[in-house]
Order: structure tokens, then sequence, then C-alpha cells
């Protein structure tokens, strides 16, 4: 069985290898070809790019504006999960203890919290941290919002904790939507600002919670080592397995720059790495090592990814952003079960209250609500047919849906870097135009005949690109709502071409196109 699902992880990958096809056009410019058979599925289109995104923290989940932009981004990208830290720390009102030690309970904002995620069609993926002071052995805290990451004085009671915690949420929503939920125990227990004992702690910390979440309902789902890099996760699955710890998915984190796992107030200059397997490198080795343990069946998430850790990096709000999110995840294929964009707002405040619209933050939407190129990759991916047709591209999806129409997304991934390594917060603060690449032609045989709506959309420089849009302005460090109003209206992520058109017998499809670097363009043909 090991060596089979091993087997199975090469076959799947083997699709990183199959270079884009390309011939030379008329001009001499580079013409790509995309070719598919509107009869020819290869399966279904992975979800793991919508499964779960992150957030902050807990209690910035009870702020009107964070709601509103999670509904938004529900209602366009098809979240299904939300993942944040802080739901256990003090500004959750969750624990105390009174003058005999005694432990009291409160979970309203608690439910404060998940009847609006419930409310809205988007189910928690509870993140079981960090330690409340009054259960704390020490003062050791993280972020502005001091979030207390040393161990329980007391692994029983924070045992207990866990325990009530979850019979709270079963007896407000039922064993049946909890079923449905994961629990993950802490927080990047591998560095040292998130966790302030040993290895040894950490699986005695997921020891205790694990038995507490299974003792109220042996079906509930929890997992871990939510470590940063995919550290310790074989460890992990050992320890269960010797100990018989339940454990029913391993979760860590991965970011596509080249040094550091932590930079909690945006100090840290970061590059972006230019190894075209970061991220997915990550995610498939994960996979490896899951089908090589005692437990190879277990559920693997990315409950962090992005392409720089640090809430500082100009990147984030780049038109770069939306191709490398495209094609790590493209490359990922199957590997994970989910792959958690880190963050879908810039209302986040580990490195506390943000002073400019525009500041690098992990948002796909900025404080105001002015969507990133980047969210409109999630957007685009989300209105993509759950049926792949057969296509050998490798940073390209060309799908249909139950009523039969086509949607075909297609990008260009440039490493845009220097020879001489600049920072991100160097480079990614300036306007960059983006070179051409040729033609872009997308042909699709075996289209039913018939009359279509064809829409175009697109994301690259200066296209749905806010950023550059911002500098236009000359980088206010404030906005006023008219400015806000303009940045929106002019990157509003409307297709920039409609026609209606005719696809006769046993003609194929055909659409050119010019495509520059990290151009993403997402075709839809509707069948009228």
């Amino acid at each position: 069985m090991k060596n089979a699902l091993l087997a199975a992880v090469t076959l799947f990958a083997s699709p990183l290898l199959l270079p884009a096809q390309y011939t030379t056009s008329n001009n001499n410019l580079p013409k790509r070809v995309i070719t598919a058979d509107y009869n020819q599925v290869s399966g279904p289109l992975p979800t793991i790019f919508n499964e779960c995104v992150g957030a902050g923290r807990a209690n910035e989940g009870l702020r009107a504006d964070w709601q509103q932009q999670l509904a938004y981004v529900k209602k366009e990208c098809g979240f299904r999960y939300i993942r944040m830290h802080g739901l256990l720390t003090d500004d959750m009102a969750v624990y105390k203890e009174d003058k005999n030690g005694k432990p009291e309970y409160n979970f309203m904002y608690i439910d404060a919290l998940f009847d609006y995620l419930l409310s809205i069609g988007i189910k928690p993926f509870v993140e079981l941290g960090f330690m409340p002071n009054a259960l704390a052995s020490g003062s050791k805290t993280i972020f502005w919002w001091r979030g207390n990451v040393t161990p329980p004085r007391s692994y029983e009671k924070w045992g207990a904790l866990i325990e009530k915690l979850t019979q709270h949420v079963t007896e407000r929503y039922g064993a049946e939507e909890v079923k449905t939920w994961y629990f993950e125990v802490w927080n990047e227990p591998n560095l040292d600002g998130f966790w302030a004992g040993s290895q040894d702690d950490y699986f005695r910390l997921y020891a205790h919670s694990a038995r507490a979440v299974k003792k109220v309902n042996a079906a509930y789902r929890v997992g871990g080592p939510a470590t940063a890099g995919a550290a310790w996760e074989p460890e992990l699955i050992a320890y269960c397995h010797k100990n018989k710890v339940p454990i029913d998915f391993i979760s860590t984190h991965t970011y596509g720059v080249k040094q550091g796992y932590l930079d909690e107030f945006g100090n840290t200059g970061t590059v972006l790495s230019s190894d075209t397997a970061s991220i997915s490198g990550d995610v498939w080795q994960s996979r490896k090592e899951i089908a090589a343990s005692p437990m190879p069946r277990l559920e693997l998430h990315y409950t962090e990814w992005s392409s720089s850790y640090t809430p500082a990096d100009p990147l984030h709000d780049s038109y770069h952003e939306a191709t490398f999110v495209l094609q790590k995840l493209k490359q990922s294929g199957t590997a994970a079960n989910s792959m958690s964009y880190w963050v879908f707002t810039d209302i986040f405040e580990e490195p506390g209250p943000r002073y400019t619209p525009f500041h690098g933050g992990f948002g796909m939407l900025t404080i105001q609500g002015i969507n990133k190129p980047v969210f409109y990759a999630y957007q685009f991916m989300n209105r993509l047919g759950k049926q792949q047709l057969v296509n050998k591209d490798p940073s390209s999806w060309v799908c249909k849906d139950q009523q039969g129409n086509l949607q075909a997304l297609v990008w260009d991934y440039t490493y845009t870097q220097t020879d001489v390594e600049v920072n991100n917060q160097s480079l990614y603060i300036r306007d960059l135009p983006a070179k051409t690449k040729g033609k872009l032609n997308i042909n699709i045989a075996n289209v039913p005949e018939g009359k279509y709506a064809l829409e175009l959309y697109k994301v690259g420089y200066r296209a749905n690109d806010a950023y550059t849009t911002y500098l236009d302005m000359g980088k206010p460090a404030g906005l006023s709502k008219e400015q806000v109003a303009q940045i929106k209206n002019i990157n509003n992520g409307k297709a920039f071409h409609k026609e209606i058109v005719t696809v006769k017998n046993k003609e194929a499809f055909v659409k050119e196109l010019d495509i520059r670097a990290n151009d993403v363009f997402l075709l839809q043909l509707n069948k009228l």
C-alpha cells in the first residue's frame, strides 16, 4: 500500500514537467497555443483553491467592515472554510479562574463570530490557540494584540477548556454540523515566536487537545502540527501512531520567499524565490511523507500560504501576485485537500493598525475594500466549470460546466527579479510595465454548433491593477471616499470585451490575444 501511494504521488506530480506549446507567429513574436477538445474531459477541477481562506485574528471577525468583506469574498470566490488566530486569547473573553482557581468559561464572543460565519455559508477551520493568560505558564506574547504563546500551567485544565468549547459548539450548532469542521492544534509551534515550549511540549498539548475533541464526538476531525515550512509532519504522525493519539489530518504552511518564517512587524526584507518548485515542492513533499507514514490516508491541509510571510511585502499588492498564486495552485494539483491563502483582507493587526491604504498587507482586499489583483485570480478560478478538459499547457485550465458552457483561465507567470537580487520591498513599490510575450491562441475543438456569448476578463499591468492606479495618484497616505471610488471604478473587474460568436459544425472555436508578462485572461463562452 505504501509503495502504491508513493507511485500515485509521482504520477499526479508529473504534469508539472510538461512544457507549454509555442510556435512562431508571422511577425516573429512567439505564439503560445492552448488546445483542448470539448469532448475530452480529464476529470474534476481540483477545488483546493477555495476550500479555505485565512484571516488575522478572531476578534477582528466581530468588526462590521471585516464581516462585509468576508461576505463579499465568499460570494465572489466561493470559500467554504475560514481559519484565524487568537480564538482563545483574552480579547475573546473565553477563560478565567476564580479566587480559588476554579475555571470559568465564556463563549459569547465565539458564538457571535461563529453565528455570523455560518449565516453566510462559511464554516470555521478552528485553530485552537493562543493561551488564555489565566491558564498560561508565562508572559511571553506575540503580535500587537499580545497572543500568549506559552504552554499551559496545567495540561489537564487546557484539555478541559478544549472539551468545554467542543461540547458548547456541539450543543449550539449540532453534532452533524460540527462533524464537518476541522480542529487544528495551535499555530507554528516550531517557531520560537509562536510557541515557548519544546517539540515534546507541543506533542503533549496536541494529545490533550485531540483527546478532548474526540471525547465529545469521535467523528470530529482534529489535526496539526500547523508548522511553518512543512516541518514536524513525520514526527507528529509517528508520535500519534506510537501513543495512540487521534489524528485526522496534517496541516502546515509555506511561503514563496527565500528566507525566514516570521516577520511580526514587517521589518524584514524579502526576495521572491526563483525556484520553479517553490510552494508546490513543499506540498508534494508533504503528501509523500504522509504516504510513506504509518497513516498514509491522512488529509493534508496547507492552512497558510502566500508569496511572502511578511505583512509588509508590496508583492501582495502587485499584479504579479495573481499569476504567482495561479501558477502555484496549478502545480500543486491534487496533492493537498486545501490551500488556504493567507489572508482575505488587510483588516489585519498583527503589527498593529496600518496607516496607509496600500502597505503590502497579506489581504486580497485593502482595508477600504479595494480589490487587489490576487482577488480576481480567486474570483476567476471560482467561475470555472467543474469538469477539466484535457490540456497539456501548465499555466491554464480549460473547463466546462453542467450547462455546457466553456471557460478558459490562462496566465503567464514570469519571474521578474533581476540577476542582482532586489528586495521585494524595493522592487514592487515601483511602476512595473509588463513586456510583451507575443500571441496567445486558444483553440477548442468539437464545440457544439450554435451561438455563444463570449466574454473576456483580464488582470495584469494596468488591468485591474489597483496599486498602479494608487501610484498614479501620488501614493497619498490617506484616501478620500472619492479616491476610493475612483480606484474601484478603474479596477472593477468587468469584461473588457464582449461579442456574440457563431460556432459552425465541425469547426473549432479559436481566439487569439496579445499577452504580456504576468497577464491573466479568463475567457467565458456561454451558450445562447
